[in-house]
Order: structure tokens, then sequence, then C-alpha cells
């Protein structure tokens, strides 16, 4: 799959602060990449880079081929976490002026809008002002208005702030489908399980520096523990529990059941099989839980940035 997005050893420097340095990343096309990292990470300003509202001291910045340039404006479409709306315009009316600024004529501008405000149910709002509007509906609005120029590259900062978790779930699947029909989106947010659910992708910055990157199904391939979550229902838990402490590494488990179980958290030694391990178990008694720990990114992100 070839790439959109490539960041090639930027770096950026506000006075003596180093906001980024020698930062690379790559978005595939048809993609959802999650930018993550802790607040004053360096993600705001590589988003502002990509977007040409600032630009990088070192490095290069290539959208599809092609050096970055003020023609790729209409190639991208921007949900900054700080939202942009004019509170007194009614909500039409600045539909309509910013899509033409994003080079949509009038007609075709109204055409999308109905479009959108309908899939979105939200068409009764055309003439209601954006103060009079919740967070969320509000919110609705700038994620109509980002997506509508049909950009390649959708840049999310954010983009579930504010939502409610039936509108959170709505926009999750509009993003999934906007993927679907060709966008590629660059998604950033310190909510992990909506990474879990959505990204590709993913690169974690910490102090203006890169410290991981690559497709997430990798990553939680290289931080795998090798350790089963086991619930077994057994006459004598004591014992088995001994048992099973001088065969392997066995700690607590704590997980919600229906049945009295002996809980264990099992990690196998080097070369010893999953199968070995619950063959083993249904000789001792009836296995009712039996699950792989595969670390959430969550994990993955608390884990790096104290190491780094």
């Amino acid at each position: 799959m070839s790439n959109l997005l490539e960041v090639n050893k930027v770096s950026k420097n506000f006075g003596d602060f180093k906001a980024l340095n020698n930062v690379s990343i790559a978005v595939p096309k048809g993609s959802i990449f999650g930018l993550l990292g802790p607040n004053g990470a360096g993600k705001t300003t590589l988003i502002r880079i990509v977007n040409q509202i600032t630009m990088p001291d070192v490095g290069t910045v290539h959208l599809d081929g092609v050096s970055l340039n003020e023609q790729h404006i209409k190639d991208i479409g921007y949900l900054p976490e700080e939202r942009g709306l004019y509170k007194s315009m009614k909500v039409g009316e600045q539909a309509l002026y910013l899509a033409q600024l994003k080079g949509l004529s009038k007609a075709e501008a109204r055409m999308r809008l109905k479009y959108w405000f309908d899939r979105l149910e939200i068409g009764d709002w055309w003439n209601k002002k954006i103060q009079e509007l919740s967070k969320g509906m509000a919110q609705k609005i700038q994620f109509v208005v980002t997506v509508l120029h049909q950009p390649k590259l959708l840049i999310f900062d954010e983009p579930f702030s504010g939502f409610d978790p039936i509108n959170a779930n709505l926009i999750k699947d509009e993003i999934l489908r906007l993927r679907e029909d060709g966008a590629t989106v660059i998604f950033s947010t310190h909510r992990m399980e909506s990474v879990e659910e959505l990204c590709d992708d993913i690169a974690l910055i910490n102090k203006s520096n890169k410290i991981l990157g690559g497709k997430l199904i990798d990553i939680k391939r290289q931080y795998k523990i090798n350790t089963y979550e086991v619930g077994i229902r057994v006459n004598d838990k004591e014992y088995l529990r001994q048992e099973l402490t001088e065969k392997f590494s066995v700690s607590e488990a704590n997980f919600k059941t229906l049945e009295d179980e002996l809980k264990l958290n099992i990690k196998l030694k080097d070369g010893h099989k999953p199968n070995d391990l619950l063959n083993y178990l249904t000789t001792k008694g009836d296995v009712s839980h039996f699950v792989e720990l595969i670390p959430s990114v969550n994990d993955i992100f608390i884990k790096t940035v104290k190491n780094n």
C-alpha cells in the first residue's frame, strides 16, 4: 500500500523550546492512522505543519507524492480540538461560507449539505445560530464542514469531544464509512478505546520525539506477554493454585464471572504452547474461561511513555 502522507525528519523549534525533534511518519492511503501522545508531546505542532499553519524548521512533508504546497489546502479536511465556528451566524449560512472557502460552488455546497444534514438528521438546524446549539450539536456541524469537500486527507483532533455515547458511535461509523469510500484519516485522541476500534497504524510521540510507530497489530504482537487469563472450577482451589505455581509463573486474575472459580493469570515459558496449558487444565477441572492477555493500546501507551 502506498502512502498518502509522508513526514520526513521534521523538526520545529519555538524559541528555545523544541516542539518536534526529527519526527517521521508515513500514513498509508485508505487507512486510519492514530497520532498519539501525552499533552504537550508535539502532536498539535505536527498537525499544524501538515495543515501549513506553521512550517517546519527542518525536514519535508509530501502529500500524495508531491511536496506540500498551498494547492493542497483543498485536499485536507481538519477538525481541530478547539472548535472554530462563529457563534452568532446561522448554521446553514456558516456551512455554505466554509464550504465555498474550500472551493465548492454555492450550488454544489447546498447539495452536499442537504445530503449530510439529512444523513445526520439535523436538517431543522439550518436557521439556528451556533450559540443556540449544545456542544455536541455544534460538533456535528463542525464534522460536516470538515468532510464536505471530500478531501483526500482528513485530520480529526479529539473528534468525540462533547458527544454522548450514541452520537460518538454515529460519528465513529461515519469515519469508518469515509475510509471505505477512499479517504485517509489521521486520528488524534486520548480515548484509547477509540484507537483500538478504528486505527490501522499508529505513531506515539512523547517529549517531541516519535518513540513508537507501525501497524497496530504488529505493535500488539511486539508487546505480547505470553500470558493467559484462566477461570477453572475445581473442588480444592488452593491445592490447584499451589500445583500451578510450581509449574508456571502465576498471579491473581480479576475478571467478572457467574461462577465461583479459581481465577489466575498464567504465563507460559518459552516454547510452551497455549494448547498444552489448556489440555493440562482440563485434566484438573472444568475450564470456564481461557483468554490470551493481549496488551491494550492504553497499556502500551502508558508503558512506552513511562519507559521513555
